[in-house]
């Protein structure tokens, strides 16, 4: 597993990560090409931005880009989402990509700290935020929300 930028080729890539049961939870319906196409150029344009505030990288597992992962830090505390093509769940590739950004946003971007949230109904997102170190604060109006603070990850990783 690695992360990557995205690249101008990678919409139909997007669109089948963005589909079936992968955005049952996203409060969504599955991506059409031309929206994948326009996601695919606003994460390219962000990406060249400066200061960077958002982070939108694929993850790329032998080749084949099976998902996103996303740093948002424009609010107070960086905001971490990502999604997983549904034909790759439960392998790891979740949690190493959300390591791999905490990194980032700790170690590059001296970030303080990260947020993230997932529907109750989704409790294997859960258990990827957990394992990368993740503590759950808040449960409100179908969500579950956690923090990950840089000593927590330092410690998560080292343990």
């Amino acid at each position: 597993m690695r992360l990557r930028e995205l690249a101008a080729d990678d919409a139909h890539a997007v669109r089948r990560i963005y589909s079936g049961s992968s955005v049952r939870h996203l409060g969504r319906t599955a991506m059409e090409q031309a929206e994948a196409i326009r996601y695919v150029e606003q994460a390219r344009s962000w990406a060249q931005e400066r200061p960077r505030v958002h982070y939108v990288l694929g993850i790329e597992v032998d080749g084949d880009l099976v998902g996103v992962v996303k740093l948002n830090t424009t609010a107070a505390r960086a905001e971490l989402s990502y999604i997983l093509r549904e034909d790759t769940w439960y392998r790891g590739y979740a949690t190493a990509a959300v390591t791999t950004v905490l990194a980032l946003a700790f170690d590059t971007l001296h970030l303080d700290s990260v947020v993230a949230k997932h529907r109750t109904a989704n409790p294997s997102s859960g258990r990827v935020l957990a394992k990368a170190g993740f503590a759950r604060i808040d449960e409100a109006e179908g969500f579950v929300y956690y923090t990950v603070c840089r000593e927590q990850s330092t410690a998560a990783t080292t343990a």
